[in-house]
């Protein structure tokens, strides 16, 4: 017995392209709505890395509480001045909000974070009892 529904439509991504409602041929907004993140663990602590490229410093909004980490950017919409039919206009600018809950073992006050290049990077250090201690030799008495 099979949990999983099946779609057993001909040639689904043929049908996908001419039955789609962008009928030009474009991007689907809701994989570009939430940004792709990378958490890596070291010894000393995580690095997260959230890809969010053509925004500004000042587009982002970054909060800890109750050890949780909420990254959010706001919609930024540009006035235009000038008087321009497009035949396609696909540049625009999302909003997003995602929520990281910190581990116990994160020391919250230490955190910082960089944006360089699209890649908005946070340090998250452990406290210091989470590090990892030193190998130590013990002496039989």
């Amino acid at each position: 017995m099979s949990l999983i529904k099946r779609n057993d439509m001909l040639f689904p991504s043929l049908m996908n392209e001419i039955f789609k409602p962008d009928w030009f041929g474009g991007m689907d907004d809701s994989k570009f709505s939430t940004p792709a993140v990378n958490i890596i663990e070291n010894e000393t602590g995580f690095e997260l890395e959230l890809a969010v490229p053509g925004r500004a410093k000042e587009d982002f909004h970054i909060d800890v509480d109750t050890n949780v980490l909420t990254v959010s950017a706001e919609v930024r919409t540009e006035k235009e001045t000038e008087n321009i039919h497009y035949t396609r206009r696909e540049f625009a600018y999302k909003s997003f909000k995602r929520a990281f809950t910190l581990a116990d073992s994160i020391n919250g006050n230490e955190i910082k974070a960089d944006y360089v290049n699209g890649i908005l990077k946070f340090t998250l250090p452990k406290k210091e009892e989470a590090l990892p201690k030193p190998k130590r030799r013990i002496e039989l008495s």
